[in-house]
């Protein structure tokens, strides 16, 4: 099968097009033919060696949001059968190898794709899509009348946390640049704040439940914006030392996070979609050899919404 491959960690543009074995389902797993996959920010880090290679081997072939259609069952999985097309973030941290025509995986790391979703839509959701809500059900339990601050709204999480934030019934206060509000605004954010402009603890003090994208100093900032006794649900916790210790002094809570395989999840965001309720928007779609340009176009930080790589062909 083709498959994107890279010899050594270093810059995006070491990854390659290559022919390797295809994979075959051991007992209780599938094998995917992969239609579409989406590129993510942990992509380009891991790319260059700067997370998670501590679990993963070279040659790697990078990824972890597939979309694609079941084409054989391992013995004693009953999930799924040969043609339903499914999708999921399979074995995340560890390889799962989603930049490839095919990938096996536990049946469990999967749900159904929605009718109301196409393959390449479908690609964009997993892994930024379960982060969202991941952070916002599963760690900070949000729900109506919750004053929930959202940094980087506009991106891949962000734009996903913002909705999924509103059809729980929350107040949402998200962080974007300017050119990127009315995007934010029409997916349902109460209030939208430009960060390059504003520091956002001037403006924003009561919130319940902060859902950081950034680490660092930025994260240390933001605790500043709960109320006594909030929490704030940082993806880039490994990278804000101090963060205890500082939402301590506060009187506030912090956690660090980081995204699981969980067909429940997918089944919960598969549910808002068909409820028109979570929309999942793909900024660009780019054909599997540029890979290492979808790449770097997510290391800029700069895209709205999914970048997504197609890879097969398939009717809906």
């Amino acid at each position: 099968m083709r498959a994107v491959v890279q010899q050594e960690w270093g810059d995006p543009e070491d990854m390659r097009l290559a022919e390797i074995d295809r994979p075959e389902p051991v007992f209780g797993e599938v094998l995917v033919k992969v239609v579409a996959a989406g590129v993510n920010p942990v992509d380009y880090y891991t790319a260059r060696g700067l997370a998670y290679n501590s679990v993963l081997d070279l040659p790697f072939v990078n990824g972890w949001d597939v979309a694609g259609v079941v084409e054989q069952v391992g013995y004693g999985t009953t999930r799924f059968r040969p043609g339903d097309k499914v999708f999921g973030m399979p074995w995340f941290p560890r390889a799962a190898g989603a930049y490839a025509e095919y990938v096996t995986a536990p049946a469990r790391h999967f749900a159904p794709i929605p009718a109301e979703l196409s393959f390449t839509q479908a690609a964009a959701l997993p892994l930024a899509g379960l982060t969202a809500w991941q952070m916002l059900v599963d760690v900070a339990g949000a729900g109506p009348g919750d004053r929930v601050l959202i940094t980087a709204a506009a991106g891949g999480v962000g734009h996903l946390a913002v909705q999924i934030a509103k059809a729980r019934g929350a107040h949402v206060i998200a962080t974007a640049r300017a050119a990127k509000h009315a995007f934010v605004t029409a997916l349902g954010a109460d209030e939208v704040i430009d960060y390059t402009t504003t520091d956002i603890t001037t403006v924003v003090r009561d919130a319940d439940i902060v859902i950081q994208m950034f680490g660092g100093e930025a994260a240390l900032r933001a605790l500043e914006c709960l109320r006594p006794g909030g929490i704030l649900v940082n993806a880039q916790g490994a990278w804000s030392p101090g963060m205890s210790r500082r939402a301590a002094e506060l009187g506030v809570r912090a956690t660090a996070y980081l995204v699981e395989p969980d067909h429940t999840g997918l089944e919960a965001l598969a549910t808002l979609v068909r409820d028109s309720a979570l929309r999942v928007h793909v900024d660009k779609e780019l054909p599997l050899q540029h890979a290492a340009a979808a790449n770097q176009l997510v290391g800029k930080g700069r895209t709205i919404g999914k970048l997504v790589l197609t890879i097969g062909e398939q009717e809906r």
